[in-house]
């Protein structure tokens, strides 16, 4: 038996896996993303010859393999969301952008500053790549497939989703942000990088992001579902792995003019999606695009319990594990709280969006990116140990709560009388805060 026998035989007993477990762990505390972590843990301890898996060593593949994962679950998140973007209506994805993910990044970097000790840009770093909700591990508490109703997501699905569609995006400014302040300033902290990096990482990248994305999903939308030519409206073939050609489409065409490809990505698919609402060719590209990233999460979580296994986290001190438990217990759950307060959610669906601020490969991504571009003065390889480390917790712990946590939740909203006030989610108005609790 060659090495190459034994990586098919894994490779085939995964996709399999991947098919059956998410009817397998639906409703209990387990999640697929935790089962094939623990797999790669468990494989890589036993005795084989096996590949070696080192992000460090090969920074590049993580980079391109994770990146593609990311874009895959973009889509998916942008295809799923039935509302029409708009202010009122997406008020619970402004509030988290707006308000938790700048709290998050302040709380987390003053923290790594303080607590680890390291310089100011190694900081920023931590907590750009360590900011945004994933959307690729957060399937559990994600909205489900496209349907006609606009209003039939409930708020926290609906929450989550746009958090995570968007915020992958505009974590990049953030990202650069350290890149530029360790360019600069080395181990201290400058001002002279701020200006330039808010006129081109901010303003200019993610307007042309949107821009590009809006621009793509109109013309993607007119040739699926609305040109005269039977031959280019490909929304009657169904054939779903137009998606795939949508998502890359997007991405390689904003990275071509400087633009932020994530969120031109997800700004794409939500543009397909309002070219034509009822029509059951979103569901083809939906349940495609889900297929893909269900393989893609599947290999690169077993590769991270892979590099677990073989020590990716022996350089981790109780300073970095203490700052990824505080992100995930303290700040994520506090930031979530202060940018949902005064909206629409009742106080137990404020409680869950909240808490459930996944970390996953968009991590992994940002992380590879970042240490191609910079030296932060700061060991990688205790950099990627406080990211996994991070990334292990949260998938542990939200893998084992998401389900019966939202269970519970839905079982409450079900049972609870129908308000007329409550059309985008929150509480029967008079109810008390108790009864609230998922």
């Amino acid at each position: 038996m060659t090495l190459s026998d034994a990586v098919y035989a894994w490779l085939g007993a995964g996709a399999l896996l991947a098919a059956v477990l998410p009817r397998v762990v639906a409703g209990r505390p387990l999640s697929l993303p935790v089962v094939f972590l623990t797999s790669g843990v468990l494989v890589y301890v036993l005795p084989l010859s096996l590949p070696e898996v080192d992000p460090v060593e090969q920074r590049l593949v993580t980079e391109h393999v994770t990146e593609i994962c990311v874009i895959t679950a973009l889509m998916g998140a942008g295809l799923a969301l039935n509302r029409p973007v708009g202010r009122r209506s997406w008020s619970s994805a402004w509030r988290l952008l707006g308000v938790t993910m700048p709290v998050t990044v302040v709380l987390t970097a003053l923290v790594a500053c303080w607590l680890l000790g390291w310089p100011p840009a190694a900081a920023l770093l931590l907590a750009a790549v360590l900011a945004p909700t994933d959307p690729v591990l957060a399937s559990e508490v994600r909205v489900g497939e496209p349907t006609e109703d606009m209003h039939d997501e409930d708020e926290v699905r609906f929450a989550l989703t746009s958090e995570a569609g968007l915020n992958d995006g505009l974590a990049f400014p953030l990202v650069y942000a350290a890149i530029a302040l360790a360019a600069a300033a080395g181990h201290g902290w400058s001002t002279e990088w701020i200006g330039a990096w808010a006129a081109e990482d901010v303003v200019f990248k993610c307007v042309v992001g949107v821009v590009s994305g809006l621009l793509v999903g109109k013309v993607l939308g007119w040739m699926f579902f609305r040109t005269r030519s039977s031959t280019l409206r490909l929304a009657e073939y169904r054939e779903g792995f137009v998606a795939l050609a949508a998502t890359f489409l997007a991405y390689g065409v904003t990275e071509l003019v400087g633009g932020y490809g994530f969120l031109a990505v997800f700004t794409t698919a939500c543009a397909v999606r309002a070219a034509e609402r009822a029509h059951g060719f979103h569901n083809v590209l939906h349940d495609f695009v889900e297929q893909i990233e269900r393989l893609l999460t599947a290999t690169l979580l077993f590769l991270l319990g892979a590099f677990i296994a073989l020590g990716g986290l022996a350089p981790l001190t109780w300073q970095g594990a203490v700052t990824g438990m505080l992100l995930l217990l303290v700040i994520r759950p506090l930031a979530g709280w202060i940018g949902l307060l005064g909206g629409s959610l009742g106080n137990g669906e404020r409680r869950v969006v909240a808490s459930f601020g996944v970390r996953g490969i968009g991590s992994l991504y940002y992380l590879a990116y970042a240490l191609g571009q910079q030296d932060f003065l700061v060991p990688q390889r205790e950099l990627w140990a406080v990211v996994t480390f991070t990334v292990l917790v949260s998938v542990v712990l939200h893998g084992v709560t998401a389900g019966p946590v939202v269970l519970r939740l839905d079982r409450w909203r079900t049972a609870r009388p129908s308000d007329p006030g409550e059309k985008h989610g929150g509480e029967p108005r008079g109810a008390p805060a108790s009864d609230a609790r998922p």
